[in-house]
């Protein structure tokens, strides 16, 4: 049995497993390429923790990163596990020791929000670094929701009153051009192919774990979309778009309460997928919304392979 059939075995016999580590969503966000699963494991063969991977090659270098679309992911400990920082740090230092034995170049991870495992990363000599994300939980009562948006939120849901909500009226290749077009109207590129989109929304309409949200005026012309993804515990605003032409309609704004509607039908929180860009974070934290710390792990093998890096960076800030 493979470690990916292992894996998808395992997963089966698990109350809860994240959206981002399900199998059927890394063999979406990684199709075409290399993914594998690494496991930690008492002396009796039981698993501790798993560690889903994304495994990239350039020239002679292997390397381990975060898929597309993925906000988090890293490592996730059996419920026997969870709580028991001893434990915990014992999953942290197998992994560790696997991924030194594998001649890495370069390993980079997010955690999940409150992971145990951020801090025995840390002492096992891996660089953490915060990152935000924001989130909804409190979706009970809507007036009340409402009433923690910002001023400018509340008068942008005045302005979208003409407008209504469709759920699923866009189908993938509709919002895929519908997003193409936004951006190219910014002079921008999507970060993602549509090959891609057509794969993650194929998989997760097929676990019942998706929905094209849109926003549009009285004749069914879409102001903005969101491709929204969830499992029992989250839900996330993976891919909004707003087209530019409509900034001043509010549909930006009614595009998110109308996710959060969703988000609370489903008994779900709601979590915007944060964001490092203070523009994009400043949108968000107007929504009521909480900010949750979560942190990258990263750890370069080799001093030649962080020069490459740091070349990339100054080629990206570049181009800004």
């Amino acid at each position: 049995m493979s470690n990916k059939e292992r894996y998808i075995q395992w997963v089966t016999e698990q109350e809860y497993v994240p959206l981002m580590m399900q199998p059927w969503w890394m063999d979406a966000v990684c199709a075409g390429k290399e993914w594998d699963v690494l496991f930690a494991e008492d002396d009796e063969g039981n698993i501790l923790g798993v560690m889903p991977i994304l495994m990239r090659k350039r020239a002679w270098y292997k390397y381990i990163v975060m898929p597309q679309m993925t906000q988090t992911g890293g490592i996730w400990v059996t419920a026997e596990t969870t709580g028991d920082k001893w434990a915990t740090a014992e999953v942290c230092r197998q992994f560790s020791e696997q991924l030194e034995a594998m001649s890495l170049a370069y390993y980079y991870q997010q955690f999940r929000p409150n992971s145990l495992c951020v801090d025995a990363m840390r002492g096992l000599g891996f660089k953490t670094r915060e990152r935000i994300t924001y989130q909804v939980e409190d979706l009970a009562d809507l007036d009340k929701l409402i009433a923690s948006f910002s001023k400018n939120k509340r008068r942008q849901l005045q302005r979208a009153l003409s407008l209504h909500a469709a759920h699923d009226k866009l189908s993938v290749e509709d919002f895929y051009r519908f997003h193409t077009q936004c951006m190219e109207d910014r002079r921008r590129k999507l970060s993602y192919s549509r090959e891609f989109l057509l794969v993650l929304e194929r998989k997760a309409r097929r676990q019942g774990q998706c929905e094209i949200l849109s926003i549009c005026n009285a004749d069914g012309q879409p102001y903005a979309a969101a491709f929204l993804v969830w499992d029992h515990k989250s839900m996330y605003y993976l891919i909004p778009c707003y087209d530019p032409a409509h900034n001043d309609s509010g549909a930006g704004a009614l595009l998110a309460l109308e996710a959060m509607k969703l988000a609370r039908e489903k008994h779900v929180i709601f979590d915007f997928e944060g964001s490092m860009d203070r523009g994009i974070a400043k949108h968000y934290s107007q929504f009521g919304s909480t900010p949750v710390r979560y942190y990258s792990i990263e750890k370069c093998y080799k001093p030649l392979f962080r020069l490459a890096l740091w070349f990339q960076h100054l080629r990206e800030l570049g181009m800004h």
